[in-house]
């Protein structure tokens, strides 16, 4: 009986305990300092002294009643109703982007971040996912894959810490007003300007295949410029936040000219509740199919379901009519069986 008294009092600490910690705010580690401390990790892979998971990614559960589509939503759904945990008063993640800053910056300083937090989730959402609200979330999301594209010259987790350090403050500035910001952002800012306004007046053209949640977009050869994914990546395609703004599909199959791109979009890698997402099919083998149609050498790649975003590509020019491209993609998708499942234990990427 005094044992049970013991470990309900215990029980009692450590939830008065985090309840303080979530309050005033976790302190922000860098993953490798982290592994020597009970922590937090928002938007990552646990390392061995975590004691709480907060993520989206493939293969982690999620403590019942915070599961969410992003990282930064699970980090407030959190700092609502904190689950029970071992004591940490660290919070970390094992990577730069959009969705890890704002989940970080929500419990390392919860006060600001409940007070703006529909434009940090909307920073998170335009990163991951390429869909924003508000512009300045998308301006804070270009800014912030820019800061990624600096020149490495240590090792990555050294360079994910020194970019967390520089951009935790920078965010919330940022947010409020990019313009101080301007030549992080300037640029992309007009391509997306251009596409979202070519898809306005009809030169770019979208249409929606439902059954297979298939979206075939038509660009002109001056198109294609593209724009960022996370931190420091590129899309090389229409600018994805053109794209992903005025079509929930799930799979874009891009027609610039003589040029074909397919792309799986993140939410599919992801563990996304607020509705159904097909699951992936392994695009290599259409891959050989399409290469051995080609007339003239042109070969054609595809990478693995489990990449964050597969593409199906080619490097120059297509022989092979884009109706037939459209034909072959649909039938693929319709009959290769499924090759990726985020909700599945056995895909943990740690």
């Amino acid at each position: 009986m005094l044992h049970a008294q013991l470990g309900r009092a215990l029980k009692h600490l450590q939830w008065c305990t985090t309840g303080i910690i979530v309050r005033m705010g976790f302190e922000y580690l860098g993953y490798e300092e982290a592994r020597s401390r009970p922590n937090v990790v928002v938007d990552g892979s646990p390392n061995e002294s975590t004691v709480l998971t907060l993520t989206h990614w493939p293969g982690y559960g999620a403590p019942s009643g915070i599961e969410a589509d992003l990282s930064a939503e699970m980090a407030f759904r959190y700092l609502d109703t904190p689950c029970d945990h071992e004591p940490a008063s660290a919070v970390t993640t094992d990577h730069f982007d959009q969705d890890a800053v704002a989940a970080v910056l929500a419990l390392t300083d919860p006060e600001w971040s409940r007070s703006h937090r529909e434009l940090l989730i909307d920073l998170a959402s335009a990163g991951d996912f390429a869909v924003y609200q508000d512009r300045r979330a998308a301006r804070a999301s270009m800014a912030l894959s820019m800061l990624a594209e600096e020149q490495m010259t240590t090792d990555y987790g050294s360079f994910t810490d020194r970019l967390f350090r520089k951009a935790l403050p920078m965010t919330k500035e940022l947010l409020l007003d990019p313009e101080p910001f301007r030549a992080l952002w300037e640029a992309e800012d007009t391509e997306l300007d251009m596409c979202e306004r070519a898809i306005e007046t009809g030169r770019i053209t979208i249409e929606e295949d439902p059954e297979l949640d298939l979206a075939v977009v038509t660009v002109p050869p001056d198109f294609g410029v593209g724009g960022h994914r996370f931190g420091g990546m590129h899309h090389e395609g229409t600018h994805p936040m053109a794209l992903c703004n005025r079509t929930p599909c799930s799979r874009l199959l891009e027609l610039i000219g003589d040029r074909y791109l397919y792309t799986d979009r993140y939410e599919s890698w992801v563990q996304v509740v607020s509705r159904e997402i097909p699951r992936r099919r392994d695009l290599r083998p259409l891959a050989e199919v399409l290469t051995s149609m080609e007339t003239d050498g042109e070969s054609w790649t595809a990478c693995g379901p489990g990449s964050l975003t597969p593409k199906l590509r080619h490097t120059g020019s297509s022989t092979i009519p884009a109706d037939e491209v459209v034909a072959r993609v649909k039938r693929h998708l319709a009959k290769q069986p499924p090759a990726w499942n985020p909700f599945d234990p056995a895909n943990p990427t740690g």
